[in-house]
């Protein structure tokens, strides 16, 4: 038996923390050293916010996911903490530029406290990820609702070429509402793809070798890729679109273990953008100036008349060259220039770790990103049903997509798509719906990562000390005579008497047996009498008397029923046997299974509880 107590991991937490909070606020420390030598006060607040934050969110998490994953926050801290890092140290370099509009400092700690809050609320409320299920009509429909908003009027607003904005009334600060989006849509499809998965992956055709599902059943697909591609068009958003359809495609295939879904998937998407274009080249060049821009940009980015065009790819290639001077080790914190770069606290936050931190610093902050991923699939692979599953892998391919697709946009692999660097960058709506995936994430690992209850288990006692056997054997024997005592003397069954009727009892000086078929015998001495075919049991002595018609169905020497039971009329038990007692046959336990334990052998489990401890 394992009588230790599974560890929870939070000591483990604890010190990943200290180690993600020394890379955070270490960051903090170098730029004050590389760049002016004394700190300003507002760089200590920053830091200070960090470590308060830090610490609020592992005690709320050691009280309410005593079991989750303690790599999880640990890695978000640390991306957190350099994040604010990097920012604080831009705001110096614009503080002396004078450039007072991008010194967004106070505003990401303000953003990372509401974000942190959500989690803690998130984690209070949701003791049970599998209530979400019940939940997903109304997820699909919030999410529907979160993506239409920037049309309403008066609450939209376009920035920077895309109409993904809303103006919170009376803050005046604007959120990207899709960005919650992608956490509602992950609810709905894995609650979908466990109803549907297994029609999905048994149902339908195979075509060219590759299998294709009923219409029916392949429609969701469709509204999904259709739903992608009005995004991108009525809103001018590359990445929100990607990131909707590539995580719908890859937990289909994860669900279904069809690879088709893959290809089907990169069908349409290239089939849908090519019909897009050529179809509606004309309208597009106008409405989605600003995705056709990013386009030229990406594939001419060295072209003189795009580098120096309005909106072309200055910011693109300004940022490739931060990178490369950067090397493999970087600049340093604080000495290089990444402010020359437009949006470098926000899209371009990654150019600015690769200049200042080299390609062995940016390399290292994608390991963090692999290690949140990789442990949010290893809880999905704990998790024990499919939801959960489905549920977890489907946030964490959201962020190694978002991942995927930011990265890809610096480096020039794909078009940029205006997306940030998830924990990383400034951006108040994609940090608040990245913090409610950690803490859907932390409830998933907490489920999956909590001890089950045992049954006890049964202990060959022969492997015991002898006092120990002694001691087990007399409780044996105690307990199997006040089982006995509490249950009755079962010889009466086995020595074949019938049942008992409503009267008659044993006289401690019966007469002989009466004649066959009916009669009382005369009172006389005589030994004791057995019961009577009618009536319950009497006492064991009584006063003299006479059996009513009895059957002669008891001998010299009677013995108590062990239960009363109803009277036989005696028209029906006339010239009958008496009922003779059933036996059962004893079924051998067959290997590798076991007889489910019984009382004796909790009590046997206690004592050697007791004994160990």
């Amino acid at each position: 038996m394992n009588l230790i107590k599974p560890s929870s991991g939070r000591w483990s937490e604890v010190l990943l923390l200290v180690i993600a909070l020394v890379i955070g606020l270490g960051g903090f420390l170098l730029t004050i050293l590389n760049r002016t030598g004394s700190a300003p006060t507002s760089i200590w607040q920053l830091a200070g916010s960090l470590l308060g934050i830090s610490i609020a969110v592992h005690l709320w998490v050691r009280w309410r996911a005593p079991y989750a994953d303690p790599v999880l926050l640990p890695t978000a801290v640390a991306l957190n903490g350099l994040g604010l890092a990097m920012i604080s140290r831009l705001d110096i370099a614009y503080r002396k530029l004078e450039q007072t509009e991008y010194i967004v400092g106070f505003k990401q700690v303000a953003w990372t406290s509401i974000g942190v809050i959500l989690c803690c609320a998130a984690l209070f409320f949701i003791r049970d990820y599998r209530q979400l299920r019940r939940w997903d009509t109304w997820c699909m429909w919030l999410g529907i609702v979160c993506l239409v908003l920037p049309f309403v009027p008066g609450l939209g607003r376009e920035i920077n070429g895309s109409q993904i904005w809303i103006v919170v009334p009376g803050l005046g600060m604007s959120f990207q509402p899709a960005e919650l989006t992608k956490v509602l849509l992950s609810i709905f499809f894995a609650s979908y793809l466990v109803a549907n998965r297994d029609n999905l992956a048994l149902s339908g055709r195979r075509i060219l070798g590759v299998h294709f599902p009923r219409w029916r059943h392949l429609m969701p697909m469709m509204v999904v890729w259709a739903a992608s591609i009005g995004v991108l068009v009525m809103q001018k958003d590359l990445g929100t679109s990607v990131m909707i359809f590539g995580m719908f495609v890859v937990v289909l295939y994860v669900a279904t273990n069809r690879p088709s879904w893959l290809i089907i998937g990169a069908t349409l998407a290239i089939v849908g953008l090519a019909l897009l274009w050529l179809l509606f080249e004309p309208v597009l060049s106008s409405h989605l100036a600003h995705v056709t821009g990013r386009v030229n940009a990406w594939r001419f980015a060295m072209d003189d008349k795009v580098y120096s065009s309005i909106g072309g790819s200055w910011q693109l290639v300004m940022g490739l060259f931060g990178m490369a001077s950067g090397g493999l080790f970087g600049t340093g914190w604080g000495k290089g220039y990444p402010n020359l770069v437009t949006f470098a606290n926000s899209d371009f936050i990654t150019s600015s770790f690769g200049e200042e931190l080299g390609l062995t610093g940016l390399t290292a902050i994608l390991l963090m990103y692999l290690v949140f991923i990789e442990r949010g699939l290893r809880t999905a692979v704990a998790l024990r049903d499919g939801f959960g599953k489905l549920l977890a892998t489907a946030l964490s391919f959201t962020m190694a997509l978002q991942v995927f697709v930011v990265v890809g946009g610096v480096t020039r692999l794909i078009p940029l798509t205006g997306l940030t660097m998830p924990f990383l960058a400034y951006g108040g709506s994609s940090l608040v719906a990245n913090w409610v995936i950690l803490a859907l994430l932390l409830r998933l690992s907490d489920a999956a990562r909590r001890p089950t209850v045992r049954a006890p288990q049964i202990i060959d006692t022969t492997e015991l000390p002898e006092s120990l056997r002694r001691q087990i054997a007399q409780e044996n024997a105690e307990a199997d005579k006040a089982a006995a005592a509490s249950a009755g003397t079962p010889d009466a069954a086995a020595a074949g008497y019938g049942p008992a009727g409503p009267q008659g009892g044993s006289a401690p000086q019966g007469g002989p047996q009466g004649p066959m078929p009916y009669g009382p015998g005369p009172a006389g001495p005589g030994p004791q009498g057995g019961p009577g075919p009618y009536g319950p049991q009497g006492p064991t002595a009584g006063p003299q008397g006479t059996a009513p018609q009895g059957i002669p169905m008891g001998g010299p020497q009677g013995a108590p029923a062990a239960q009363p039971a109803p009277a036989v009329p005696p028209n029906r038990a006339h010239g009958r046997r008496a009922a003779q007692p059933v036996q059962q046959p004893v079924q051998p336990v067959q290997p590798g299974r076991t007889n489910p334990p019984s009382a004796q052998d909790h009590q046997n489990t206690e004592v050697i509880r007791g004994v160990f401890e």
